[in-house]
């Protein structure tokens, strides 16, 4: 007869120990016990693509797709595709029955692969812990947009040894302490997703500061790329009631394969199956930052006012990549132009564009403005105000803007 402490830790959610068992039983086995030990449950789920797990597990996912053998084109790029399209629906029904608290997977290559791509399933809170041989490596497209642990496992993972097993060790006390993590805010506020990067930072401050002041929670994002992505992915997700677009740098950067580029085509396009009120401030459009230093400046950038910052260097925009990106930016915005507006700071939209500065040039600025309003809808407000964007007066205007917005959509909804 089951004793009330064994029925009790039944109900409790377990941490997934999920990894290709077929060529790494032996660390997923020594991951499941060193959870154990600190006791909590543990599920251990084989995603392997070469054969059953040589040791018992919870769920052997080879043998699933297995099943379904014939149906499969040959390749193993096919069966990878066929044990990721099976893992993703069985590790999302896990989590919605709530049978598990966390994920922890140790691999290499392939298994970083697959195991960090089932992770990308899980929301944003739930401990997600990969342990990888590549983890040295750029991890920008294993880990994306998501909240995964990166450990390098320094030693490459072939039995468990007196440096895997360390690594490996550290790993499992770390997902067993945050799945313990309880934190919440102390109060439920509204939510206003702010984008800004390094050369607006401290009108990015003055902004949260005037935000929090009237009441909301203010959600930073570091506008390089992958922050504007996350953000697009937790508005998609109902999590804003605004959005403070501060820094739409990431256009410029993407259109020069530069640092804070690689934004995928949803950025500054509407939210799917939503309308969030949307403040668009062209923050940081003055320029591209790229990684060369005074000492290595490209021949083709030898002309250009440049701003020399550390392994990083800003160009100003010519003519020609000024009218993209007004033209770019206005096209997305016309796609849904309700509950936009535009803000726009005339004195300057970095630290580098304000009277003075390396960059400053109000002439191209002027250029970005015009092509812009050439093709923005009419629909769309566009107030200009004189002051830097970095000014703590354009912060106070930027909050009081986006507060009047999400107001007047509270009013439209409840209407």
């Amino acid at each position: 007869m089951q004793q009330p402490e064994e029925k009790i830790m039944e109900r409790t959610p377990a941490i997934a120990v999920l990894g290709t068992f077929d060529s790494k039983a032996e660390e997923h086995i020594f991951l499941k016990e060193q959870i154990e030990q600190r006791g909590h449950r543990v599920l251990t789920i084989n995603v392997g693509t070469r054969a059953p797990s040589p040791v018992t597990v919870d769920m052997d996912l080879f043998e699933t797709i297995a099943g379904n053998a014939p149906d499969i084109p040959e390749g193993r790029d096919n069966i990878i595709n066929a044990m990721l399209q099976e893992a993703k629906v069985q590790i999302n029904a896990l989590y919605k029955d709530n049978r598990i608290s966390g994920i922890i997977s140790a691999g290499g290559g392939t298994g970083t692969h697959i195991c960090t791509t089932i992770m990308h399933e899980l929301p944003l809170g739930v401990p997600k812990v990969m342990v990888s041989t590549v983890a040295s490596r750029d991890m920008s497209t294993v880990v994306g947009t998501k909240d995964i642990v990166m450990v390098h496992s320094v030693a490459d993972l072939l039995g468990v040894n007196s440096i895997s097993g360390l690594i490996l060790d550290k790993a499992a006390a770390g997902i067993c302490g945050m799945v313990q993590s309880q934190w919440k805010p102390s109060e439920e506020r509204k939510r206003i997703a702010l984008p800004f990067f390094g050369f607006i930072t401290p009108g990015a401050e003055a902004t949260r500061q005037a935000l929090e002041e009237l009441g909301y929670e203010v959600v930073a994002f570091h506008a390089n790329g992958t922050g504007g992505m996350a953000m697009e992915e937790l508005a998609e997700e109902g999590y804003f009631h605004g959005i403070l677009d501060l820094a739409t740098h990431e256009l410029a950067d993407d259109l020069l394969d530069g640092y804070c580029g690689g934004i995928g085509p949803q950025r500054f396009e509407p939210v799917p199956g939503r309308s969030i009120p949307r403040l668009v401030v062209p923050g940081g459009l003055d320029c591209a930052v790229l990684e060369f230093t005074r000492n290595s400046i490209p021949e083709q950038y030898k002309d250009r006012k440049i701003f020399f910052y550390d392994f990083r260097s800003a160009i100003r925009l010519n003519v020609e990549e000024t009218t993209y990106l007004a033209a770019q930016l206005a096209e997305k915005l016309n796609k849904a132009p309700a509950n936009i507006k535009i803000l726009v700071p005339t004195e300057g939209w970095s630290d580098a564009d304000k009277q003075g500065g390396p960059l400053y040039d109000p002439e191209m600025n002027q250029v970005f403005m015009e092509k812009f309003r050439q093709i923005l809808n009419s629909q769309i407000e566009i107030q200009e105000v004189d002051h830097h964007i970095n000014d703590e007066a354009f912060g106070l205007i930027a909050a009081t803007v986006m507060d009047n917005m999400v107001k007047c959509a509270q009013l439209d909804k409840n209407s």
